[in-house]
């Protein structure tokens, strides 16, 4: 019993406020921790739906949507985000849910403001005002279930939907502008690079706010991705890395077609609404869990934008 438990406190981890060592090297997390955006999903936090009550003027989108007097419909919104979490526990993963907070309307996308790495949670910063301090419920979270920060970005706003961890030696980090910006992307590379790991910073237009609602990865090996507007040398990358492309059509990315959650074990969890790719998807022989999340969808973010990995299996064992 003692050989048991003395195992299970190794396997775990220690919170603290910065784990990045200044010259790269940083050990990896023992429990917690994403190296790929594929492993097979272990452990899920997903923001709370608590404060999602209405239309904000996040982007050009919703700004019209509010001129136009279209409401959130907040009961269909909390149902459709029950159907989500169902997916995740058929699937097997452990869900945790970001403590909510009054002051924070957008607490719901858990992946804007914070991204997972092999060596702790990096906490973003985020352009708009009103959701700056969505930071502090993930900081007091990580600090509960003894997830390690591996830094703080400060150099300027860097978004965790622009971040895409591919392999453990290569990274994507998007900037916009108008949300992440160079300033935050550069130091986020910087760090990363020191880590020995290879990061292509990926400028786009700021009408697609954030990278993840123009490519994300399925699978270790197949991605899906707007071709028409991504960035040819992303795509050329992808591919020089084995890695196929799945090309959806430009509609059907602004329905966020592509806001998808790789779940691993060939299994993906996308919208319904995305019929393009849910019918490719099952054309490459992947598992498709596709909830209607249109009353979600409507306010501007996704699956992909409400699903922060927290734990997955090491890379190459069942993306």
């Amino acid at each position: 019993m003692r050989g048991l438990m003395e195992t299970q406190s190794m396997n775990k981890d220690s919170f603290s406020l910065r784990s990045r060592l200044a010259d790269g090297g940083t050990p990896a997390l023992n429990y917690w921790g994403v190296d790929s955006e594929t492993g097979k999903l272990l452990d899920v936090l997903v923001g709370p739906i608590d404060n999602f009550k209405a239309i904000l003027p996040t982007n050009s989108m919703n700004k019209k949507m509010i001129r136009d007097g279209i409401r959130l419909d907040v009961e269909g919104a909390r149902s459709q985000y029950q159907d989500v979490l169902d997916c995740y526990r058929d699937f097997g993963a452990t869900i945790h849910i970001t403590p909510p907070d009054r002051y924070l309307p957008l607490q719901i996308w858990a992946r804007d403001g914070s991204y997972m790495t092999p060596w702790g949670m990096i906490i973003g910063q985020m352009a708009q005002w009103w959701r700056r301090g969505e930071y502090g419920p993930v900081m007091d979270f990580c600090a509960q279930q003894n997830i390690p920060i591996y830094e703080k970005v400060t150099a300027g706003c860097a978004e965790g939907g622009d971040f895409m961890m591919i392999r453990p030696d290569l990274a994507v980090m998007g900037y916009a502008g108008d949300r992440s910006q160079e300033e935050g992307a550069l130091q986020v590379k910087d760090w990363l690079n020191k880590e020995g790991v290879e990061v292509f910073l990926y400028s786009f237009d700021s009408h697609f706010v954030h990278a993840d609602v123009t490519i994300v990865m399925l699978t270790d090996n197949l991605a899906a991705a707007v071709t028409d507007v991504v960035d040819p040398a992303l795509i050329a990358l992808l591919k020089s890395r084995g890695i196929r492309v799945i090309d959806v059509p430009y509609c059907k990315a602004m329905q966020l077609g592509c806001n998808v959650m790789s779940m691993g074990n060939d299994t993906v969890l996308l919208p319904k609404q995305n019929q393009f790719l849910v019918e490719a998807c099952k054309a490459e022989g992947l598992k498709v869990y596709d909830p209607d999340v249109s009353c979600i969808t409507v306010v501007g973010g996704g699956i992909h934008c409400m699903s922060l990995a927290l734990r997955r299996e090491r890379f190459g064992n069942g993306g």
